[in-house]
């Protein structure tokens, strides 16, 4: 079956009806710049878990009849124009270039292929996309994990997109898979409005003028934190940090953990917080924990978490054709920007009452959303390339991921399951690879489940023993919360 399947790769080959039709899309966009550079070269790693043994036979027409004609960017690469400016341009894809179906011993058991998938995701992460080709590729993975039947792992250039454009284009390719008639629904990101308050007129001109005047303290303090920590202030050594140059380049491992939405929520509801503020709060205590029984002495190491922000103004995931339309509500690209979190420090109180945890992540969330600081560092990336050109704004983009810890992302999911060519889709994750730091922690929610991607420096961090710890911080959080409010 594998030799029929390679051979039929090898002789499939799409190209576009009018073989002369290479021509110049539109321009590369800022960031897409940024992330394809000669100091940068990020990609995102979407994994698909199969519910039953993969048959890769539908793969070619998928990609053709599918995939391709979502976006002219995946049938184009990025070119340098007679006035210096970097384009798409739209040549002829060969799938066969695209597509990679690994072969591994025959026979062994889930737990034994386990090692087998962790490596040859570790060395997909590494490898570099060709530039003389579409900026992306999948892999077919027909042998069962611990977790799956099969996996299906797409690389993706973020030049192409963030993780929203890319959810986006992935969706397309996906059913529901109780009914496919029916489109994929996502968790509701509306906000009730708050009811209304019987104040006097007075009274509201001096909240509202107290509110401007701490948002603008917070822009400041915040905006020139980031300035600091983009070019002089790095975070220390520490566990989780090794500070060596060249990281990105360095193997990595990545490990995933299921949380319940529904546990979460319960959270959330009895202290009065946001799943976000919940979410948070698990991570950072996880990494304290971890911290603390790698080194204590070092426990508490100034650490600081670059969080992305999806800056689009909207209430959910729109259709492609409607995200690449000009002026979008929601335009396809990468629309996001970043926040310096400091990790709070583990107390002699938060090691008893982990609680403090989620109390912290609310107040810094909150003071977050009254800043206007994610804007103002938007402005200055676009200043900088106008002044000293994207290769130089690479350079402070690299900087600013090197000078903290890690980089914390998320994504929203579908509520239904989904199929993809009719094979059940049992679970999903992804990966941003390429940064230069040693942890990277991405989720995803989809069926009731949030699922914590870790990718960690591998020989440095240790993976077992983080996944443990942020497991470890989870229970303990959602234990002290039933039994204090009950």
């Amino acid at each position: 079956m594998a030799t029929d399947t390679q051979e039929f790769i090898r002789s499939m080959e799409f190209k576009h009806e009018d073989e002369d039709d290479e021509e110049l899309v539109e321009p590369v966009s800022p960031t897409g710049q940024y992330f394809n550079s000669s100091v940068l070269s990020v990609c995102v790693l979407c994994i698909l878990e199969s519910d039953i043994p993969i048959d890769d036979s539908p793969t070619m027409t998928l990609l053709r009849d599918v995939f391709l004609p979502i976006n002219t960017r995946f049938s184009s690469i990025m070119v340098t124009d007679e006035n210096g400016e970097k384009q798409w341009k739209k040549v002829d894809v060969n799938l066969k270039n695209h597509v990679n179906i690994p072969n591994f011993p025959n026979g062994l058991s889930p737990k034994s292929y386990d090692k087998y998938f962790n490596d040859y995701i570790s060395k997909v992460a590494l490898q570099s996309l060709p530039q003389n080709q579409p900026l992306w590729e999948i892999h077919i993975i027909k042998y069962p994990t611990s977790n799956s039947a099969g996996n299906v792992i797409f690389k993706l250039h973020h030049a192409l997109g963030d993780g929203f454009s890319l959810m986006g284009a992935l969706l397309s390719c996906l059913q529901r898979l109780d009914n496919p008639s029916l489109p994929l629904t996502f968790p509701s990101l509306q906000v009730l409005p708050a009811k209304p308050e019987t104040i006097s007129r007075s009274a509201k001109m001096r909240v509202g003028c107290k509110s401007f005047i701490g948002s603008v303290f917070n822009t400041v303090v915040d905006f020139g934190w980031s300035l600091l920590k983009s070019s002089v202030v790095e975070d220390v050594k520490s566990s989780i940090r090794s500070g060596d140059d060249g990281v990105e380049f360095k193997a990595i491992t990545v490990s995933t953990m299921t949380f319940s939405l529904d546990r979460i929520k319960e959270i959330k509801a009895k202290l009065g917080v946001t799943i976000n503020d919940v979410i948070t709060g698990i991570i950072f205590y996880g990494i304290r924990l971890y911290m603390l029984e790698v080194n204590d002495k070092s426990s508490n190491a100034q650490s600081t978490a670059l969080v992305l922000l999806n800056t689009r103004i909207i209430g959910g995931y729109k259709s492609v054709k409607e995200m690449v339309k000009p002026n979008a509500e929601s335009p396809w690209g990468n629309q996001f920007g970043f926040l310096h979190v400091s990790v709070p420090e583990l107390t002699k109180n938060s090691v008893s009452n982990p609680i403090e945890f989620v109390e912290k992540a609310q107040i810094i969330i909150k003071r977050k959303r009254s800043s206007l600081a994610v804007s103002l560092t938007g402005r200055l990336l676009e200043t900088l390339r106008k002044l000293r050109g994207p290769e130089v704004t690479a350079k402070y983009i690299h900087s600013t991921l090197k000078n903290s810890s890690m980089t914390i992302s998320n994504v929203i999911g579908p509520v239904e399951q989904m199929a993809l060519a009719d094979h059940p889709v049992k679970g999903l994750y992804f990966m941003v690879v390429g940064v230069p730091q040693s942890l990277t922690i991405t989720m995803v929610s989809y069926t009731g489940q949030l699922r914590v991607a870790v990718g960690t420096e591998k020989g440095f961090i240790d993976p077992q023993k983080f996944k443990s710890c942020i497991e470890n911080s989870f229970e303990k959080i959602y234990n002290e919360t039933i039994s204090k409010t009950n």
